[in-house]
């Protein structure tokens, strides 16, 4: 049966819809200082005891501050979209709860990563006079893609998260591009990650960086030149973690994977892969007293070894032009893709070794409403996802699969690239047209904010303490808000 949602449109019945005002669903005793003297003979194993208490205890709080003032991943410091510690403001605008706004030189939809009060942001800029011949690539099947006017300089630059003054800005590499890439796409898509001592900043064919927090260049590859499927671009993120550099090259030549030293850029190792073209960036799991690097893809959903690459197991089933990254916990791997089919399911860890393709590893498989542009978000138990990239988002129980409320429409919102993020029993969602959604993770949501910046959003946003980064075509915005948040 359908329904119309509040714009006239019809809907399923199942499918609750939000506007402005809320959700419509369619159904319905301390230390006795006394006694001291009588304890004066285990004075000095007291002192100690206390002193490394008061050791441990500030470590511990440097560690949770830590964790809440970082942002290392684009999909934060679980890679899952969500941020524990974080409690970012629910309404906002120009001029309304905008900390700063710093003006970008460049295009790109890299989301920026945070590491100890620094805002690292990638972009290219155009190098130099137009072309007087621009041009078009000549990639088999091409279709709305830009033309190529001008060199491209790939910068790394680098914001004060208080202030948002501008630090440093490092140009890191020159070139003329070989693809134009998709209208809707750009040449900085893929995120920079980082961490205590580095920022890594993957460019795909025009080269993997690592600089240092001031700016300074450690050490550059180039991995050779990639070939999109259409000529649409590339996009998949590199990942840094415990002191090495993950890299997914899947393209229409040789695709790879490979892992590199953070300190020198030594490869550690490398393998081939079965695959075309995709744009999902790898993620790690610990997995009892394993790391694995989980990356989606067409002809295998496939887990390595983050020690020597080495397959732990791969399964079949998600379809073409794979986008969305993979999101885990508690031993369990969802994953999902919207192409030529629509394609999602969940893994179980344990055990799983070999092809597990349709076999009891696989705990549930959805063929509707999957994810194709934006990541899912794996948010309290609860996995949310947008169907393709539009304003319809599911919500699940993660290890059953059954819907948990939903599926939502979300009124307003047009085409979503940014990935939905969660914090403080809240959901943000983004899209492309500046427009923000801020509603409670509940099964019946409700709507706690709308809110519209003059720009265009296509990277993710970043949660750090009670600040929402969000990184526009034209500007970085830093958003906060002084007030206590009511309906958390």
């Amino acid at each position: 049966m359908f329904r119309c949602d509040l714009a006239g449109r019809a809907v399923p019945k199942a499918i609750h819809t939000c506007d402005t005002v809320g959700w419509k669903p369619w159904a319905e005793g301390g230390m006795d200082f006394r006694r001291l003297p009588a304890c004066f003979f285990y004075g000095s194993l007291v002192c100690v005891t206390l002193t490394r208490f008061i050791i441990g205890l500030v470590c511990l709080l440097s560690g949770l501050s830590a964790h809440a003032q970082n942002w290392g991943h684009w999909r934060g410091p679980s890679m899952n979209g969500s941020a524990e510690d974080a409690d970012p403001p629910v309404s906002w605008g120009e001029g309304t709860n905008v900390l700063w706004k710093a003006k970008l030189d460049g295009l790109g939809h890299s989301t920026p990563s945070v590491w100890n009060g620094r805002v690292f942001v990638t972009w290219a800029e155009p190098d130099g006079p137009e072309l007087e011949k621009p041009f078009r690539d000549k990639a088999d099947g091409s279709h709305n893609n830009l033309m190529i006017t001008h060199r491209q300089k790939f910068v790394v630059a680098a914001y004060e998260l208080d202030s948002g003054k501008a630090l440093w800005k490092r140009v890191v590499h020159s070139a003329l591009p070989h693809e134009g890439g998709h209208e809707s796409g750009t040449l900085a898509s893929a995120s920079p990650c980082a961490d205590e001592k580095r920022i890594v900043a993957f460019f795909g064919s025009y080269g993997l960086h690592v600089l240092d927090h001031d700016g300074n260049v450690l050490w550059q590859k180039q991995l050779g030149q990639m070939q999109s499927k259409h000529g649409h671009g590339e996009g998949a993120s590199s990942l840094l973690h415990k002191g090495h550099v993950y890299v997914n090259w899947d393209h229409e030549g040789e695709s790879f994977i490979a892992c590199f030293n953070a300190a020198d850029g030594a490869e550690r190792w490398k393998k081939q892969r079965d695959e075309k073209t995709s744009w999902a960036s790898p993620i790690v799991v610990s997995h009892e007293g394993r790391d694995q690097l989980i990356v989606s893809a067409t002809t295998r959903v496939r887990a390595y070894d983050c020690e020597n690459g080495d397959v732990i197991w791969e399964c079949g089933g998600l379809s073409a032009n794979v986008v969305a990254s993979p999101v885990a916990a508690g031993g369990y791997v969802f994953v999902g893709s919207s192409y030529d089919f629509q394609s999602s399911m969940l893994i179980r860890l344990k055990g799983a070794k070999g092809d597990i393709t349709n076999t009891d590893q696989v705990l549930w498989k959805r063929r509707r409403m999957t994810p194709y542009v934006p990541s899912p978000l794996l948010y309290k138990e609860h996995l949310y996802f947008l169907r393709h990239y539009q304003n319809v988002m599911s919500r699940l129980e993660l290890v059953s699969g059954k819907d948990a409320g939903g599926p939502y429409r979300l009124s307003g919102l047009r085409d979503i690239y940014a990935s939905p993020v969660g914090a403080a029993d809240r959901l943000y969602v983004t899209d492309r047209s500046g427009l923000t959604l801020v509603f409670s993770a509940e099964p019946e949501p409700r709507l706690l904010g709308s809110n519209r910046l003059e720009d265009s959003f296509s990277a993710s946003a970043v949660l750090v303490e009670k600040r929402m980064l969000l990184r526009g075509e034209k500007y970085l915005y830093c958003l906060e808000s002084k007030e206590k948040h009511a309906g958390k």
